[in-house]
C-alpha cells in the first residue's frame, strides 16, 4: 500500500473507533441519550458534508467520513438490539 493512501486508512480506521467508543460510552453513561439524540448528530455531519464550498481537504474529508460511517453503524446496531 502506498503512503498516500496508507495515512487515509489509519486516520480512518482511528476515527471510526474513537467516535465507536465515545459512543458507546455517551449511551452506556448517560440514561438520558437517546438513538434520536445520535441520529440528531448524524444528520448534523452529513450537513457539514455537503457544506464543503471552500473544500476541506482529504484530511478533514476522511475524518468526516469515518464519522459518519460510526454514527451510522452505531445507530443501526442500537436499532437491532432494541428492535426499532
Amino acid at each position: 500500500m502506498s503512503n498516500s493512501v496508507e495515512w487515509q486508512d489509519i486516520t480512518y480506521k482511528e476515527t471510526f473507533d474513537e467516535e465507536t467508543r465515545g459512543l458507546a460510552r455517551r449511551r452506556q453513561t448517560d440514561p438520558l441519550c437517546k438513538v434520536e439524540d445520535i441520529e440528531g448528530i448524524l444528520n448534523s455531519l452529513y450537513i457539514m458534508d455537503g457544506a464543503d464550498q471552500g473544500g476541506r481537504g482529504t484530511l478533514q474529508d476522511t475524518i468526516l467520513s469515518a464519522r459518519i460511517a460510526a454514527y451510522e453503524r452505531f445507530i443501526a446496531q442500537w436499532k437491532a438490539e432494541t428492535g426499532k
